[in-house]
């Protein structure tokens, strides 16, 4: 292996294992402490009952203890996590613009923008409805939320997420911004995608007057990669932040807990990635695993983050230099991060139904179908929303009367699975961009 060429690879690698065992040790060493507690009063309690009442709230107590000091002295570690992905977060706006207006404006005219449109939103509408229906299988086939068997949950429990119950109306005052200067300061990806695509369109079609522009955006772009190689060096401090504080406050029993669901959603993810992305790289003869090889180093970062987002710079990068022209990734990729989801897209059907297994509650065919239709629009532009797939997931929940509760069985693994869904966006984008590209006759 050349340490040169690979050496954010092999920093990220060291950062999680380091990550693993310092949150590791931190967990046992809190866990294991005495706390000190005077048990003296408890002998004056006469009544069996009464004194078993009194141990159970001082072992409560106890607990509690536990659980707040972890959570102390992993808010730390996160910090390191935060400045990271605050960093990450100030490159994606402006690149997301520069990228695509380049991307347009190279496409030469509206018709051009139009036919490689229409083509790319086509695979992504595609793409999206095998993934929802992959979910559902997976999750009907293996049923992994009837080994939780749970009752209805303390409705007293707070889960943080608001549910996203999505309209006409408020996908549409979404998609269409009021500013894009506001929705680049809140990184709302889809407005930005389409102001950049009307600006695109506008700067191309005044020819001569609009080359200025672009060579701007160009430059901005260029000044803009830069940048991104800058961050990416406090990556693995990043990484380490996260990893350790995860670990600090749940532990590494906590997932054998989850290691049925765990298995279930991996498996499905790898067969979506080596089966279904297989068979179509292999219809449009795109080399699969060349494609994968070049995308190495953006995936194991999504992967690392949990964060499609913070592999973006370094998948446009890797396409390039796969052979697919700028003028496809600069317009297939950045859309892909709003419309092109597959990982995330898979967990929303896949966790909606663990849920309501949990619970015992049975959705008909024809309620899942619809669950799958409506998760075909909602999906759309959730890149750069927190918890983006918590929140659609709850409207869901609220849609077909399932507790909402049951997001806390999640919140407990979601970076693990983010992890893989993140790390599985990224190939299903590089796919989406090698195919545009094969369909616009590129040879690579």
């Amino acid at each position: 292996m050349n340490f040169k060429k690979n050496k954010l690879i092999i920093w990220i690698v060291i950062s999680m294992t380091l990550g693993i065992l310092t949150g590791f040790i931190i967990n046992k060493s809190v866990t294991s402490a005495k706390v000190i507690i005077d048990k003296t009063p408890l002998q004056s309690i006469k009544n069996v009952e009464a004194r078993k009442k009194a141990e159970n709230y001082l072992v409560k107590q106890e607990q509690a203890y536990f659980k707040e000091t972890k959570k102390s002295v992993s808010d730390n570690f996160s910090i390191l996590s935060d400045i990271f992905l605050r960093m990450i977060k100030m490159i994606i706006a402006p690149l997301v613009f520069a990228v695509l207006v380049i991307g347009v404006a190279k496409l030469g005219d509206f018709k051009s923008v139009g036919r490689i449109g229409i083509k790319t939103m086509v695979y992504f509408t595609t793409a999206t409805i095998i993934a929802l229906a992959l979910g559902l299988v997976l999750v009907n086939a293996f049923e992994p939320g009837k080994v939780m068997n749970l009752e209805h949950p303390d409705s007293s429990e707070s889960l943080g997420v608001k549910p996203n119950q999505q309209t006409a109306k408020n996908f549409i005052s979404h998609v269409i911004p009021e500013s894009v200067v506001g929705a680049m300061a809140n990184n709302e990806i889809l407005p930005i995608v389409v102001f950049a695509l009307f600006f695109g369109v506008a700067a191309a079609s005044i020819k001569e007057e609009g080359r200025a522009i672009v060579k701007a955006c160009e430059s901005l772009g260029h000044v803009m990669f830069k940048v991104t190689n800058y961050v990416m060096a406090f990556a693995p401090i990043g990484i380490f932040g996260a990893i350790t504080a995860v670990v600090i406050q749940q532990g590494l029993d906590l997932l054998s807990g989850y290691l049925y669901l765990i298995l279930c959603f991996f498996g499905g993810l790898l067969f979506f990635v080596f089966v279904i992305l297989f068979g179509i790289c292999k219809l449009f003869k795109i080399k699969f695993y060349k494609l994968l090889q070049d995308v190495k180093e953006p995936i194991l970062l999504a992967f690392s983050t949990a964060s499609s987002e913070s592999a973006m710079p370094k998948t446009i990068e890797a396409l390039e230099k796969h052979g697919i022209s700028n003028r496809i990734v600069s317009f297939v990729l950045p859309l892909g991060y709003s419309f092109n989801l597959d990982g995330s897209i898979m967990y929303m059907t896949f966790a909606t139904m663990f849920i309501a297994q949990s619970y015992g509650i049975e959705l008909s065919a024809g309620d899942q179908i619809k669950m799958m239709l409506i998760l075909l629009v909602t999906s759309k532009g959730m890149a750069g929303v927190p918890r983006a797939s918590l929140v659609v997931i709850a409207g869901m929940l609220t849609m077909f009367n399932i507790p909402q509760e049951g997001l806390l069985l999640l919140l407990a693994v979601d970076q693990l699975l983010d992890m893989g869904r993140s790390a599985t966006n990224v190939v299903g984008n590089a796919v989406a961009s090698a195919v545009v590209a094969k369909l616009e006759g590129e040879k690579f």
